[in-house]
């Protein structure tokens, strides 16, 4: 009988939500009583709806303002919206609206706009005998203070990291770019969500036809919705099957700002700590905007060592591999003899003997990431040289495949960009995989593939290898190298511009 019981009540409450979701596309009533009705029907079960009744002092006219609680800014909805309209006996403003102390005051009439609105934080005055409602800007839902970035450290740049709030991370690029032509235009996806996404660019110096790609994208998104960026990033990157990134992924105000200052589109997506840039390259994950702050020989050199770091993650376990498996008369005669001894009680192929390396390497990186950071710190640190010592006087593993698995680990390191770092984490296995069964040969087919996926793949319709494939020498000063900043007064040309005839792309870098 309970579960009998239960199920007409939720057959009862499903009829009700039902009906509600049909008031949606109707408009409100101008009776207050009917009003407030309707909205409990709206949101049943809702316990942080909030409904205050009070008396209009302007127009003597009874009056209920609605919030959730949680979203909405007490003391400004009491300092600012409910002592004016209760204690206040001034006129009301000349559009007919209720003056209050709030900035920019609209009135909805649909149940939709006032159920989405209310849903962001705002407070609603309904008025007995106006069929529209006011809407005042209250939000104050809880935040966190504007901290440090998490993955991207800074060292001579500014300790400000986007927060989860999308009009405070608009602020703070703002702070850097205080012009006018620093536009945006903002999207709402989710069906469920509702996640505010808004598209900010330079509007003299994007491509058009970049900022409509990208737009088009994201309207086309149909989803329940949106956490992070990360999802939508998946949802609007052009291949899906690719190790690489597709966008830029930043937690760095700064670095937005001079992405912006390129041509490059910021996608900011309100309740997430990191926004989207693109279109992206390959060159791009290897920059930093802390390379802009020292002498330019210093970030020069800093940067072939991100490139060579690349290398050595990919490359190194399998040439490891390939060498030991069959090209072993390649090595000098004294490293081979140490190297076979090393090796002579390791009761394994090389590549199990890589593959259990480079698995547990993974396996203790990913635990030190998710502990608490103090004790993350000890577990990477003498998790690993444990481990490594262990496996070594117990055969398992030699003392040469200790050296190349730490090796290829700091290498990855060196890599600035998160996401990037991640796609070489991976792309080592399937290099191990085709170098023990070929060789260095194997190694040869694995990094053309590499180079021709790289060349075909594309981020919002821009050639991911720009500027090396197509080649363009203009926009090398700041690719392998980063020449003096008196050298770079062109900002690097998209091949969407080239082909288009479009050379707006090549304005003045200025101070950007």
């Amino acid at each position: 009988m309970a579960f009998l019981h239960n199920w007409i009540r939720g057959k009862k409450s499903f009829a009700a939500q039902a009906q509600a979701n049909h008031k949606l596309n109707t408009p409100i009533s101008s009776v207050l009583a009917q009003n407030i009705a309707d909205l409990h029907k709206l949101f049943s079960q809702t316990p942080d709806l909030v409904v205050r009744h009070f008396v209009i002092k302007q127009t003597g006219n009874q009056a209920a303002i609605a919030y959730l609680d949680g979203l909405t800014d007490k003391n400004a909805l009491n300092h600012d919206v409910l002592r004016p309209l209760q204690f206040e006996a001034d006129a009301g403003a000349p559009d007919n609206l209720p003056r209050v102390n709030v900035g920019n005051v609209r009135t909805l009439s649909l149940w939709s706009e006032l159920e989405m609105a209310m849903l962001r934080g705002v407070s609603i005055l309904f008025e007995d005998g106006r069929s529209e409602a006011a809407v005042f800007n209250t939000q104050g839902w809880p935040q966190r203070a504007i901290e440090d970035p998490q993955l991207e450290a800074s060292l001579k740049g500014a300790h400000q990291g986007f927060v989860e709030t999308g009009s405070q991370n608009i602020a703070l690029i703002r702070r850097y770019i205080p012009n006018r032509e620093l536009k945006m235009k903002e999207l709402t996806i989710g069906r469920r969500g509702n996640a505010l996404v808004s598209i900010v660019y330079m509007a003299d110096i994007v491509h058009p036809e970049v900022l409509k790609e990208i737009e088009d994208r994201i309207r086309q998104v149909d989803i329940d919705a949106i956490i992070n960026t990360g999802e939508l990033a998946e949802l609007i990157e052009d291949n899906p099957y690719s190790p690489f990134p597709q966008f830029i992924a930043t937690e760095r105000p700064d670095s937005a700002a001079a992405q912006l200052l390129q041509g490059r589109i910021v996608v900011v997506v309100d309740r997430s700590p990191s926004v989207l840039i693109g279109p992206a390259t390959f060159s791009s994950f290897f920059q930093s905007v802390d390379d802009y702050s020292t002498r330019w020989m210093v970030a020069s050199f800093t940067r072939l060592m991100r490139f060579g770091g690349f290398t050595l993650a990919v490359f190194l376990p399998a040439l490891y591999i390939a060498v030991i498996s069959f090209n072993y008369e390649i090595i000098p005669l004294q490293l081979l003899l140490s190297i076979g001894e090393s090796r002579a009680r390791v009761p394994f192929p090389p590549l199990v003997e890589a593959l259990l390396m480079e698995i547990t390497l993974e396996m203790m990186r990913e635990a030190g990431v998710r502990l608490p950071a103090p004790i993350g710190q000890t577990v990477g640190i003498v998790g690993g040289i444990v481990i490594g010592q262990a496996a070594v006087s117990a055969g398992i593993v030699s003392n040469i495949m200790v050296i190349v698995v730490a090796s290829t680990a700091i290498a990855s390191f060196i890599i600035p960009n998160y996401d990037m770092a991640s796609g070489v984490r991976l792309l080592r296995f399937p290099m191990m995989i085709i170098a023990s069964m070929f060789g260095i040969v194997g190694i040869v087919i694995g990094m053309m593939t590499l180079i021709g996926h790289l060349i075909s793949l594309e981020s919002l319709g821009t050639p991911y290898g720009n500027p090396i494939a197509p080649m363009r020498f203009a926009d090398m000063k700041d690719t392998f190298l980063r020449l003096p900043l008196w050298s770079m007064k062109t900002r690097p040309k998209s091949s969407r511009a080239v082909q288009s005839g479009r050379m707006g792309d090549n304005h003045p870098k200025g101070d950007g």
